[in-house]
Formats: C-alpha cells, structure tokens, sequence
C-alpha cells in the first residue's frame, strides 16, 4: 500500500487497529476509534479492509470531496456485487464521516455493519461515488483472506439476528466506548505506521451478543 500510494504521491499515514479485549470482533467500533484516534493531521479517512490490496494503478485514492468515494465498488470486488455494497475500501472526508455519525457499534462479529452504514449515508444526503473506466473486472483487488486459517464469526447469538437488520439511530461515533491500551509508532517497509491496540468495553443489556455466553 505504502508503493502504490507514493507512487500516486499521496500523503498517507497507515493505523493499524488491533482489538485485543475478550469480545466478538467489532469491525465497526474499531473505524470509529481510528477516526477519533487519528488526530487532526488528516482531512480524510480510508476505511480499509487489510486483506485487500488494489492491482489496478487507476485506481483513485484521492481527497473525496464530492461525498464518500467507494474504491472497491461491486463491479470490481472478487466477492461482493449487490449494489448497496459499501465495504473493503471506502473513503470519506473526516466532516463527510462526522455527518453519518460514524458507524454503529451495535455490529458484533462478521457482517451487516456496513449494510448499516450505507443507510446512513444516505440518511446523510450524501452522494455515493465509486471507480469508473476501470477494465479490470474481479481481478482489480487481491484479496489475501483465507477462511481455512481466519474462520470468521458468522453466530447470530440472542436476538442479534432480528436486530442486524434495524438502522441504528442513536449510536455510533459519538458513544463508542474503548480504551488504547498501546500506542506504537513504527514504520513498515518504509511505511509510516501507528498499530493500536484496543479495548472496546459492551454493554451487554444493549447488546448481550458482544460474547459468546
């Protein structure tokens, strides 16, 4: 990432969130705590899948200042091709992010969270953009997931599954709970990197699914 965005000469600064709580993955939350942990040296945000990595190098990465610019749009994902998809690469403006109150912290375990979020998008009024003239199909992204080694949390425990489906309202950005248990500045391959690592706290009468028990 750090080659083909110098290449493209784009400032870039890599977080690393790493939940080390004894909670189920909350993919949502964790955006939510590197946008409040990134201080204001950035004016937009890449919420990225790091199994996902771009082959294409016209692929744009630029300032989104249009509305949120999503990278891997169904037309290219290896995956996912329902057109509300909203996931793997999107970016926003830090006020575009602030406008949708950020993610819901509701989505724990693999999934729907950015379902969610593309409802709040819209509840927004923002614009949703994504690649054009890219001729590389499903192959444009190299995607390094491998479900034999990093099974994914698919359980729907208690009434998650009914709720999965709900747009969360209240919650998201402004009352997510957490902890930065470490703070390491390092640099990978010449990247420049900050790896968090990160307790999410749960209230478990809201969300009794953020555990196995």
């Amino acid at each position: 990432m750090h080659r083909f965005l110098s290449r493209k000469r784009i400032r870039h600064h890599i977080f690393v969130l790493n939940q080390v709580d004894h909670y189920r993955f909350n993919r949502a939350s964790l955006i939510n705590v590197g946008f409040l942990e990134s201080g204001n040296d950035t004016d937009y945000i890449a919420m990225h899948d790091v199994d996902l990595l771009p082959r294409n190098e016209e692929l744009d990465y630029g300032f989104p200042e249009a509305g949120p610019f999503h990278v891997a749009s169904p037309e290219l994902h290896p995956l996912y091709h329902y057109k509300t998809y909203v996931g793997g690469i999107l970016l926003l403006t830090k006020q575009h992010y602030e406008m949708c109150n950020g993610m819901s912290n509701r989505f724990w375990g693999w999934g729907r969270e950015d379902d969610e979020f593309y409802r709040r998008i819209k509840g927004a009024g923002l614009q949703l953009f994504r690649p054009s003239g890219i001729k590389t199909g499903y192959k444009t992204f190299q995607h390094l997931h491998d479900p034999a080694w990093r099974k994914r949390d698919q359980k729907r425990i208690a009434t998650q599954k009914q709720e999965q489906f709900k747009v969360d309202r209240d919650g998201g950005l402004s009352n997510v709970r957490y902890q930065v248990e470490s703070h390491t500045s390092l640099t990978v391959a010449g990247a420049p990197c900050t790896v968090l690592n990160v307790l999410l706290d749960c209230d478990t009468s809201e969300t009794p699914w953020c555990t196995f028990s």
